[in-house]
């Protein structure tokens, strides 16, 4: 049960942080710190740690991060972990977005397998890679990647997510190959747009993978369809705000077309392309379709994509739950249409409830995770009064 779990302190994330603690079976979370890209706000993070730890007369018996080497909070988790003598446990961002989602319904411990659905803009990823759109089969620990999003360059890093014309850039030239795309459909404004910008520069950044790392984020694949619609070409002014805007665009998905997308196979994790979706997206485009009904075929076709892959994924796997988190999920557009999706198909949708999507959640998934986690011998009363030594 919860309640034999260790005491675990819970750093969070870099974006929307919060501490979480774990003890006597009960998951205390923070207030909303925010940013920790922020001096101020950083400082408040390590104050607010040492505020709780008192509070609660919480000695962790060991200390949960998010895998990322650069996070703020990561890095202060190991130095605390250091200074009290008890181990540090990784646990990768999207992984801690399924644990906090199941946490959020009381799954349980010992509970069978779900098909974990994170979709978000960014996280680090196993192989070094950003990840942002993928399928898990596992519960709070032992979650196995097993499809993904197809991942593109990232040019520029992060400033590509400030700047959605880059995804934009990175996805056609995905889909089509940059001079296919001009040779195709230069005569639409959006590339004669795109053509005005240093698109020469990025075509040699994501040929070397120089300041082009590869993702496969859900997050920048609105970001770039926004961008395609006129929607914050140039920058964004808030995290997320193309995305939104987009959502905002978004009519009744009923009886709508979505755009296609392809579901690549080849014996390793399978791969969801949205290669035809641009293509289709670009026919619109050429025939002056409403942004708004491009926007809504997006969505309907995105909700089908995703269906069809977890629907195959839960039959192969023997799994009747799926569970759904990460940032994507605040478009109630998306998460409602998935889920009545997914619940037509026979499958039980899990979905958050008393703590956000977003990274707001992401300290709670981290705390079961990092206590299941935390080998046996270091959860024995004795072994935890020895790691717990202030």
């Amino acid at each position: 049960t919860m309640a034999a779990l260790p005491p675990v302190l819970a750093m969070g994330g870099e974006l929307k942080n919060t501490l979480c603690l774990l003890q006597d079976g009960q998951a205390v979370l923070s207030q909303h710190l925010g940013d920790l890209h922020d001096a101020a706000t950083a400082r408040e993070f390590e104050e607010t740690i040492r505020l709780y730890r008192r509070l609660y007369e919480h000695r962790p018996a060991a200390i949960a991060v998010d895998a990322h080497p650069g996070y703020h909070a990561s890095q202060v988790g190991r130095q605390l972990g250091a200074e009290l003598g008890v181990p540090v446990i990784e646990v990768q961002h999207h992984r801690a977005h399924i644990a906090a989602v199941l946490a959020d319904n009381a799954w349980p411990a010992d509970g069978p397998p779900v098909l974990g659905i994170a979709l978000d803009g960014s996280g680090y990823g196993d192989d070094g890679t950003i990840w942002g759109g993928e399928w898990f089969v596992g519960a709070y620990t032992h979650l196995r990647r097993v499809a993904h999003l197809r991942p593109v360059p990232l040019p520029g890093g992060s400033k590509a997510i400030l700047e959605p014309w880059r995804m934009l850039f990175a996805h056609l030239d995905a889909a089509f190959g940059w001079d296919d795309f001009q040779a195709r459909v230069g005569r639409l404004h959006l590339a004669r747009e795109l053509a005005e910008r240093p698109i020469d520069l990025l075509r040699q950044m994501t040929a070397g993978g120089l300041n082009a790392p590869l993702t496969s984020s859900c997050g920048r694949l609105f970001d770039a369809v926004a961008a395609a619609l006129g929607i914050c070409v140039e920058r964004i002014a808030y995290e997320g705000q193309a995305a939104i805007e987009l959502e905002t665009r978004c009519g009744s998905l009923r009886g709508v077309t979505g755009y296609p997308f392809r579901l690549v196979d080849d014996g390793g994790p399978r791969v969801l392309d949205p290669a035809p979706m641009w293509q289709a997206l670009c026919e619109d485009l050429a025939v002056g379709a409403e942004p708004a009904r491009m926007a809504t075929r997006f969505h309907a076709g995105l909700a089908d994509a995703v269906t069809a892959l977890s629907v195959a994924l839960a039959a192969e796997h023997g799994i009747t739950t799926v569970a759904l988190s990460g940032g994507v999920f605040q478009n109630r557009t998306l998460f409602e249409a998935l889920s009545e999706r997914l619940r037509t198909a026979g499958l039980q949708v899990l979905g958050h409830r008393r703590v956000p999507a977003n990274d707001g959640g992401l300290a709670l998934g981290q705390a079961l995770a990092g206590a299941l986690l935390l080998p046996a011998t270091d959860r024995s009363a004795d072994s935890q009064r020895h790691l717990a030594r202030p």
